[in-house]
């Protein structure tokens, strides 16, 4: 046995799980490292993916996956357990330690920032992610594609009922009333912007990059005949016209999308969108650590390269504190 297979069996042994056997891999060979009966195995197609096993990049087994490298047996649950036990790091603290160069690397990653976030990359970002196809997230969203989390008042509630039901929450959180300007930004497949339009009586408008959202929201804006109350615009936020302010907007997991480097311009360009007195929900998901630059922990080289390019997590207090200045 090599050494770097020593490696991967001592890491096995760390697992726990399922009676103790959580994972097994399969060399090119058909050699078995680790139970045969273990609750998730991966079978390797070379063994490069074994230094990723040993050296717990789950990012670098994901992208063995998607590449081929691996095929990975075994159900959900616990294949997510076995990833989180794999990572050896503490996902809440940056990889990067604080020193005197501390100063420095926050520079570049602001930097970084900045150039990812150009308008025109920004668009290409969105699209390859939301503009895979509309039958490919009609197989796993619910019926009015909302890409959030949903909200479970009961914990019988199916997806759909949950979903609507973080609807409602968010309209009454911003007390919409009939007749209000509303604007929501990123607006996704329309499930928002509709529901407030139809179940609270405002003028609606909606903001997307993604061309497949746009096409898809105004084929209903014409169905439901809300033309002349609601509309959806190809646009993005730093071009929306600051003329006539709205008086209440919503932006549901779009800001991880803004960046570190133009957080304060979208802060910016919001408070000068919105009416005196109007209120704004800024929903998204933020992260564990307060020096994280990426959009996953563990996996976020991965989630670059084929998921959400560009994303990036912030912790909430550098949020609050660029928010309120």
């Amino acid at each position: 046995m090599s050494t770097l297979e020593s490696l991967v069996g001592q890491r096995l042994g760390g697992l726990s799980g399922h009676a103790d056997k959580a994972l097994s891999l399969v060399l090119p060979g058909g050699r078995r490292l680790g139970p045969a009966d273990s609750a998730v195995t991966l079978r390797l197609h070379s063994l490069a993916p074994l230094a990723h096993v040993a050296a717990g990049q789950v990012g670098r087994l994901a992208e063995d996956y998607v590449e081929g490298r691996i095929d990975i047996e075994g159900a959900m649950r616990p294949l997510v357990d076995v990833a989180a036990q794999l990572v050896r790091d503490d996902p809440t603290r940056a990889s990067e330690p604080l020193g005197p160069l501390a100063w420095w690397r926050d520079l570049m990653h602001r930097g970084r920032s900045r150039s990812r976030h150009r308008a025109e990359v920004d668009a290409r970002q969105v699209q390859f992610h939301y503009d895979v196809s509309d039958d490919f997230y009609a197989l796993w969203l619910d019926t009015r594609r909302l890409y959030s989390c949903a909200y479970f008042r009961r914990a019988e509630m199916a997806l759909a009922q949950a979903q609507e039901a973080k609807l409602e929450h968010i309209c009454k959180k911003l007390m919409l009333r009939p007749g209000e300007r509303f604007l929501d930004i990123g607006a996704g497949w329309g499930g928002l912007l509709l529901w407030a339009a139809e179940h609270h009586g405002v003028r609606a408008t909606g903001i997307t990059l993604s061309k497949n959202q746009h096409a898809y929201v105004n084929r209903l804006i014409d169905e439901r005949g809300l033309s002349g109350r609601v509309g959806m615009r190809l646009l993005d936020y730093r071009d929306l016209p600051e003329g006539e302010p709205f008086d209440k907007i919503a932006s549901v997991g779009m800001f991880e999308h803004v960046g570190r480097a133009m957080l304060p311009r979208y802060f910016d360009k919001v408070r000068r969108l919105l009416k005196p007195g109007g209120l704004l929900l800024n929903h998204g998901i933020t992260a564990g650590g307060t020096r994280n630059t990426q959009l996953g922990a563990g996996i976020g080289d991965f989630i670059e390269r084929y998921v959400f390019p560009g994303g990036e997590l912030l912790h909430i207090s550098h949020v609050l504190q660029v928010m309120a200045e």
